[in-house]
């Protein structure tokens, strides 16, 4: 059976992608089939810990992200010569791992591919900032951003801190 990443559309959204240095990227990647993986807190937790490990980034940073129960989003700043799909990549698998470590299982976690989009302006940065980390109100989840313990963002103290060390309603001015 072929999977997404075999169509030809597939494959012409990716002709030509590169990956510059001190570019930002919005990216997106969902759950295999749309897949609730991350709707227990156990699950999240440890993918939320393995995605937010700043020393696996390869040369890249991350600046924000959201674990949804079937979605990631994040904004990735490149510091090296680092290709955008690497690093995604990278990421995808330490959760996947991660994951199936958890539940004890074997099986895909991520769909291939992800869907990304370059920052052209330094004033675009703090909007998709906001969409990000608003995505689980925006859902229903919760009522106010910083009831959702999966994200982090670097303009908030919770990164100092770690993820395990925190209250459940950090505030910042993404909140």
């Amino acid at each position: 059976m072929n999977s997404p990443s075999d169509s030809p559309g597939y494959r012409a959204l990716r002709r030509g992608r590169c990956s510059e240095q001190q570019r930002i990227y919005l990216v997106t990647t969902v759950c295999i089939c749309r897949r609730r993986m991350f709707a227990s807190d156990h699950v999240a937790r440890v993918a939320a810990d393995a995605i937010a490990d700043p020393d696996k980034w390869l040369g890249a940073q991350l600046l924000c992200w959201v674990l949804m129960p079937d979605h990631w989003h994040g904004l990735i700043r490149f510091n090296s010569e680092v290709r955008l799909e690497s690093v995604v990549a990278s990421m995808k698998g330490r959760a996947a791992r991660t994951v199936n470590r958890a539940l004890n299982r074997k099986g895909f976690v991520w769909m291939p591919g992800f869907h990304d989009r370059a920052l052209r302006t330094e004033e675009e940065l703090l909007p998709a900032a906001r969409y990000i980390v608003a995505n689980p109100k925006r859902a229903g989840l919760v009522r106010r951003v910083g009831d959702y313990p999966y994200w982090d963002a670097i303009w908030t103290d919770r990164r100092a801190s770690g993820l395990k060390a925190l209250p459940q309603q950090p505030s910042g001015p993404l909140s």
